[in-house]
């Protein structure tokens, strides 16, 4: 290549969740990386609500701190408030959301990459991947400066050819009136990926000044002893949210001027998340529904600011006036940011390896919402595995990838490579077959030690789970001392349990539904200067243990078809399977049986076909 500026071992394009935490794992593994943003001020924005996890996102952003990654220590730094969400249901589905300081979260990540090592930043638009022989070589920006490389991970949100769409006024931008990204959509299209346009939307920012607090219910962070990161101590919670409702008069409103949003009057082409609808959506899917919740969410604490979740709209601005004017407790609410949907271009995820790279173009990962996902965590997420991935390739390493009884990471990408996502994808439990395994509270337990051997995990990271380890085994140990009736009546007694005729081991007493082992350690005066978090986990572990063992063996079962490795086949030369099978064996090159099992359009009696072929070649 002519003109050359630099070179660098990776260039990650773009600087938003995905983005941060590829380019933060490239450097910390030792490889020189640049990393293109089109505006600074732009890094880890927080576009939509200023938050970090939520349902399963919290589980999400729990493992990219696991593995070494940044989005749960950036998160404690600007936190405002935190909380459990689902205390009231089973571990599978509690899930971590901390409510942050969207300025501050910026702002710290922000000098986080100015200070790593092996990480250049660079404000410019890339115009243009460069490819030779089927491989990355480079990258050019809108402005002719060409910058050679051996990897790229494009992460570029959505600002892919971004428009805002408010009524019947729409512009090309990207969020918060940032530019949009113009020119690499068209390098794309020329490589061969099918380009797809996927629309979110956000809701109106108003004064908090003007909002009467008094017709909401105060919504206060959790009396928590843990933070988000396995690095942080102590969360504390510094302001509240609040829990509000529409009204009748509000629905009546949009029902009369339906005809105005652009979602029906056909403005919007893009196709939105279905879990995450409109205000104007949801008073027509759900006609039934006399009200639905809102929450007012603080911006920053150096802010007026208020994020009302639950209410995006892309209705007219003066629309919006009266509408948000007719919810309790906003009548002389001021709209400080009008709501507005944004339309964006992504890729078909399908095309892609389950290590985010391009089947068709080596050096070339993709992550983030241009895969077609939502939400910051599922950006992190793919970020950190694009990132480790594209170092391990640089390094001619195999790929990590995670299983889905390894991580909700493991689920999200396999979602990803292997179905056809026609609308913005979005984690939820449900999703996760295993997610009595895959909880908030064993993140580090299950993936510490794989960060360790990448080579992510910092050395203070290291040693707090190596302690947290030593620990669990301590109070495992204290549990196997026997106790006979006479020192088990008084708590028994006192839980409302049946005493037994002989002798239990505290480990078995735990496992009585109305003694947890906090109840354990004040009647035994036990596991002194262990954490609570420590004694959760073992609680957990304990009380599920046959849940837990019952989920085990079926992965056990499941297991071996995620091991068997499928070669390079032409599918359509295989005689037994089904015409369908052959099509979608030969669109999504499954690496593994498992993954060919979990393509829609693939039967048993095609895996079957499989199985006998690659016995009968010697290949298992």
């Amino acid at each position: 290549m002519n003109n050359v500026v630099e070179h660098f071992d990776a260039i990650v394009i773009g600087s938003g969740h995905a983005g941060s935490e590829a380019c933060l794992a490239l450097a910390r593994l030792n490889k020189k990386t640049l990393l293109t943003t089109l505006n600074l001020d732009s890094i880890a924005f927080l576009a939509c609500n200023p938050s970090i996890g939520g349902t399963a996102k919290g589980q999400l952003a729990g493992e990219v701190d696991a593995l070494g990654g940044e989005m749960g220590v950036n998160a404690d730094k600007s936190l405002l408030q935190l909380r459990m969400l689902n205390s009231g249901k089973g571990p599978a589905v509690q899930s971590l959301r901390a409510q942050v300081d969207k300025v501050v979260y910026h702002n710290e990540m922000k000098h986080t990459l100015e200070r790593q090592k092996n990480l250049d930043i660079l404000q410019c638009e890339v115009a243009e991947i460069l490819v030779e022989d089927g491989h990355v070589v480079g990258v050019k920006t809108s402005m002719g400066e060409v910058f050679s490389c051996s990897a790229v991970v494009v992460a570029t949100g959505v600002y892919l050819n971004s428009k805002i769409i408010i009524g019947n006024f729409s512009k090309k931008t990207g969020p918060n009136g940032y530019e949009p990204s113009t020119k690499l959509t068209k390098s794309l299209i020329n490589l061969g990926f099918e380009i797809r346009r996927f629309k979110t939307g956000t809701p109106a920012r108003v004064d908090g000044k003007s909002i009467d607090y008094s017709k909401f219910e105060i919504q206060p962070g959790d009396a928590l002893n843990f933070s988000f990161s396995a690095l942080n101590k102590n969360a504390k919670n510094v302001l509240p949210c609040y829990l509000g409702y529409t009204s009748e008069a509000m629905h009546n409103l949009i029902r009369q001027n339906i005809n105005k949003a652009p979602l029906y009057s056909g403005k919007i082409h893009g196709i939105g998340p279905r879990y995450c609808p409109s205000i104007e959506d949801k008073v027509m899917r759900f006609a039934d529904k006399e009200r639905h919740q809102l929450f007012l969410e603080p911006e920053s604490a150096g802010t007026d600011e208020v994020y009302v979740q639950g209410i995006s709209s892309s209705m007219p601005t003066q629309i919006q006036r009266k509408m948000y004017r007719l919810i309790p407790g906003f009548e002389q609410v001021k709209i400080m940011r009008f709501a507005y949907a944004i339309e964006y271009d992504c890729i078909n995820a399908t095309e892609l390896k389950p290590s985010l790279e391009s089947k068709r173009i080596n050096g070339l990962f993709f992550a983030g919402q241009i895969n077609g996902t939502s939400g910051y965590e599922e950006a992190a997420a793919q970020g950190i595995m694009a990132g480790i991935n594209a170092a391990r390739y640089l390094s001619n390493k195999p790929a990590v990838v995670l299983k889905r009884d390894e991580a909700y990471i493991g689920v999200l990408i396999d979602d990803l490579t292997t179905k056809d996502i026609v609308e913005p994808y979005r984690m939820m439990t449900s999703r996760a077959e295993y997610r009595l395994t895959l909880r908030q509270d064993n993140c580090d337990i299950r993936l510490t030690e794989l960060g360790h051997k990448i080579g992510l995990v910092s050395a203070k990271r290291y040693k707090i789970f190596k302690k947290k380890l030593a620990d669990i085994q301590s109070v495992y140990d204290q549990l196997k001392t026997m106790k006979n009736p006479k020192q088990l009546e008084k708590l028994f007694k006192e839980k409302n349990e049946n005493l037994t005729k002989n002798g239990l081991t505290l480990k078995d007493v735990i496992k009585r539904n109305n003694i947890t082992i906090y109840d354990v350690k004040t009647a035994f005066n036990l596991f002194n200067g262990i954490a609570n978090n420590v004694l959760d986990y073992v609680n957990t572990e304990i009380k599920y243990e046959g849940y837990i063992s019952k989920e085990n063996e079926q992965i056990k079962k499941n297991q071996s078809m995620d091991d068997i490795i499928l070669p390079e086949l032409d599918y359509s030369t295989l005689a037994g399977l089904r015409l369908e099978a052959r099509q979608k064996l030969n669109k999504f090159k499954p690496a593994t049986l498992g993954q060919a099992k979990r393509i829609d359009g693939v039967s048993p009696s095609d895996i079957s076909v499989l199985l006998v072929y690659l016995k009968v070649k010697g290949l298992i």
